[in-house]
């Protein structure tokens, strides 16, 4: 009933929304998978939709988790300039080829044997289209891992 319905955004503090997810996975993530959260500070309020930025979180750590097979390193990191509030998220996957840094968001893209290559599609539409944001590859290095750098107006 909520397909092509408006998405309401509401003053929220993203680092407890952001927390709150990151926890969560933690808890079902294997234990092989060690997960670090740092934030410069206790609150950052921006507009956003709570479930579609959880799930947001929730597809970058997933993939993180499928690109480590399981075994590495998850860190969230949050931090603001004038403008925007910054979420960094870094892996130690198998990293991505920069040839490929605008790729992995288009629809349909997958280097999985399964899957339908939407999670990032849908993230990027999440943040771009419903938040005014922006999301991206920050860096990556192949065999060492990735960092996606999310921004999200003030």
């Amino acid at each position: 009933s909520k397909i092509g319905s408006e998405t309401p955004l509401f003053k929220q503090n993203v680092v407890s929304l952001t927390e709150t997810a990151f926890q969560y996975l933690q808890s079902r993530a294997s234990k092989q998978v060690q997960f670090k959260f740092k934030t410069e500070s206790p609150t950052y309020f921006v507009n956003t939709n709570a479930d579609l930025y959880g799930w947001v979180i929730e597809n970058l750590v997933k993939n993180a988790i499928d690109a480590m097979q399981g075994k590495g390193k998850i860190k969230l990191e949050m931090y603001e300039d004038s403008q925007f509030v910054m979420i960094k998220f870094s892996d130690t996957g198998k990293g991505i080829p920069k040839k490929m840094f605008k790729k992995i968001f288009e629809p349909g893209f997958t280097t999985k044997k399964r899957g339908w290559g939407l999670g990032l599609s849908l993230s990027k539409r999440i943040i771009e289209d419903f938040h005014n944001g922006k999301i991206m590859v920050l860096e990556s290095e192949l065999g060492k891992g990735s960092v996606f750098l999310i921004k999200l107006p003030k």
